[in-house]
């Protein structure tokens, strides 16, 4: 069940990267494949890289009141676009505005699935 779940979450995330390239300009992804990959590298960034980060921003966090965690998300929103070949964004307006649109629809998928 557990690998089931996991797979259903891929697959939202690779479609919510999909509908992030269509809606905001700045961010392109070439075919579905090219998405399921950046889904795939955006679930290990987001498991294994951003809770590290995240306790060593927790000062830069506290200072911001808590909108340092939005620019750290697009920076590794951002990242996940130099490990793709296929997926770019240009710009850090495009990268906050997709980490956010990418992050509801997982807010989303997570109350459903789970």
């Amino acid at each position: 069940m557990f690998i089931i779940k996991w797979i259903i979450k891929w697959i939202i995330l690779s479609a919510a990267v999909v509908l992030a390239a269509n809606i905001i300009p700045g961010i392109a992804v070439t075919t579905w494949t090219v998405a399921l990959v950046v889904g795939l590298v955006l679930g290990f960034i987001n498991t294994f890289i951003k809770p590290i980060l995240s306790i060593l921003a927790i000062p830069i966090n506290i200072l911001t009141l808590g909108l340092f965690g939005l620019v750290l998300n697009a920076l590794l929103f951002w990242a996940a676009a130099y490990f793709v070949t296929g997926f770019s964004v240009a710009t850090f307006v495009a990268a906050l505005l997709g980490s956010i649109l990418v992050s509801i629809v997982m807010w989303f998928a997570h109350f459903f699935i789970d």
